[in-house]
């Protein structure tokens, strides 16, 4: 019997070690990774370049204190900065770090702005984190139900919906900026409209809020661009990233610009483990491979094929309502519950995850092969066709 807590439903398998899109468990049997850790290993399994850059750092500095200077940190916020326009990182150790320091943040501002109880307009089925703040600006009861009182300051509007957010705009005094997913991954790879996020930069101009993109899960390249946001063109004035931003080693960054810039002075935040030689010199090395690999072209190429591809090998098979994505970041929507395809697909030696109850997510590292797209689709496509027979 474990001692660690009951916080998850584990799948009764333990990986060992890993090469590429392949992971091995205690019996030597191979899993193809279709889902990379949830967006994380974005470099797959045993990379050699940051095996190498990991081993090296570590036999140097592993950890200090943000009290002194960390050169590694200071080269990767210049790498993020000039990757994104923005002007400013703060260096943390997770998605839902980063979003409490975004949170964090615009709640300052609206006090520099004399705003006495600011708040924040959210999306519904948005995934922003399980801490208390990051789980009140989450769209999905079922993971805040049991956690209450939640944190206030939060006003819920529909995905993709600009007339909510106008309305919102005409009616509370209190809201001091909007905090979003391009593409909603908890929520069932729901995509925003290039239109309703150049749409919210506009009203976001006009009223004075910041503009605040959550890009955990679909940033760092998993959508063809560095970001997702940069599909529609349009700048934020806060941006949250974590998950592949360090290839495994556990990273994340909250980005500010424009008049989001210079509001955090010290003493207003901070972080013990944030941006440590060994984190920071992770996500310079996962930056420099998907740079120097073309892994931004092959993510948007691979994307668009392997969906064309689920699409042929799916046509005319009734409950499939959608396949949709952007990059190596695919849904496929059913009509019913198919969380019991991961338990199936793992039976054949694929890792999948299953979002929203019915969207089969898939979320391949960046490396994955032509060889791997060809085995993932004649895997999971019959797998979705017999769960619906």
């Amino acid at each position: 019997m474990s001692h660690l807590m009951n916080t998850y439903t584990r799948l009764p398998v333990a990986f060992t070690h890993g090469q590429g899109a392949r992971v091995f468990d205690e019996a030597g049997r191979g899993y193809l990774d279709a889902l990379a850790g949830i967006a994380v290993s974005t470099l797959g399994h045993a990379h050699p370049r940051l095996v190498k850059a990991i081993a090296e750092q570590a036999g140097r500095l592993l950890h200090t204190s943000n009290i002194y200077r960390i050169r590694e940190q200071e080269q990767l916020g210049d790498r993020l900065a000039a990757l994104s326009g923005m002007d400013e990182v703060f260096l943390c150790n997770s998605g839902c770090e980063a979003n409490e320091a975004a949170i964090k943040l615009a709640r300052l501002f609206g006090h520099q702005k004399g705003v006495d109880m600011p708040a924040i307009v959210v999306m519904e089925k948005a995934f922003h984190g399980r801490t208390l703040a990051t789980l009140s600006a989450t769209g999905n009861r079922k993971v805040q139900a049991g956690f209450e009182p939640l944190v206030g300051g939060f006003v819920r509007v529909p995905f993709d919906d600009l007339e909510a957010v106008e309305q919102v705009a005409a009616n509370n005094q209190n809201v001091v900026a909007v905090l979003l997913e391009p593409i909603q991954g908890e929520g069932g790879i729901n995509i925003a409209h290039a239109e309703y996020l150049q749409g919210l930069r506009r009203i976001c101009d006009e009223n004075g809020w910041l503009l605040m993109f959550d890009e955990v899960q679909c940033g760092i390249g998993r959508t063809g661009f560095w970001f997702a946001c940069q599909h529609a063109g349009v700048m934020p004035d806060v941006m949250t990233l974590a998950k592949g931003l360090g290839s495994g080693v556990p990273i994340g960054a909250c980005l500010a610009a424009g008049k989001a810039g210079g509001v955090f002075k010290p003493g207003n935040h901070g972080s013990t483990f944030g941006g440590n030689p060994l984190a920071s010199t992770a996500a310079l090395t996962t930056l420099a491979v998907i740079e120097e690999d073309g892994l931004l072209k092959r993510a948007a190429a691979l994307g668009e094929k392997l969906r064309a591809d689920f699409a042929s090998a799916l046509d005319g098979q009734a409950g499939v309502v959608a396949i949709r994505g952007d990059g190596l970041m695919i849904g496929i929507e059913l009509e019913r519950p198919c969380g019991e395809l991961v338990v199936r697909a793992l039976e054949r030696g694929l890792l999948i995850n299953v979002t929203a109850d019915k969207v089969v997510r898939l979320l391949p590292a960046l490396v994955f092969t032509d060889e791997d797209a060809r085995e993932l689709v004649s895997i999971l496509a019959p797998l979705i066709r017999e769960f619906l027979a």
